[in-house]
């Protein structure tokens, strides 16, 4: 089964809203024997989960489900795989830490539907 390897350590920036990793942080696809694993390294910015102001106090940008926003963001910010590819994993490492089915498929459909609008930044800005 999937799984988060590392643990997230983070330092807030001065920002008041992105945090750096300290340190290099993990998830592995698929069984425990699966060389696919995804390194989100040292010094990526993440700002957790970009969900409207509005809505923080049903979902605040981090929670049970934090580990999965900063993979996701993670994922569209390196164009590893194709979009459709990342929100999968996000809602796959959402199950992973047991987030509810109802927040779980919520915040999925967020990224299928607002998501595209990162995705395209992240492509703009892509060097390849």
């Amino acid at each position: 089964m999937s799984s988060f390897t590392t643990d997230l350590e983070l330092s807030p920036l001065d920002d008041g809203y992105s945090w750096k990793l300290l340190s290099p942080f993990r998830y592995r696809i698929g069984e425990m024997d699966s060389d696919e694993i995804i390194t989100v390294p040292k010094g990526f910015v993440t700002d957790f989960a970009s969900i409207p102001r509005m809505l923080w106090v049903v979902l605040p940008p981090w929670g049970t489900y934090g580990k999965a926003c900063v993979l996701h963001d993670y994922l569209y910010f390196s164009g590893i795989y194709d979009r459709n590819r990342c929100d999968d994993i996000f809602l796959e490492s959402m199950g992973v830490l047991d987030v509810s089915w109802v927040k779980r498929r919520v915040m999925y459909r967020g990224v299928r539907t607002g998501g595209w609008v990162a995705w395209r930044k992240h492509r703009r800005n892509d060097p390849k």
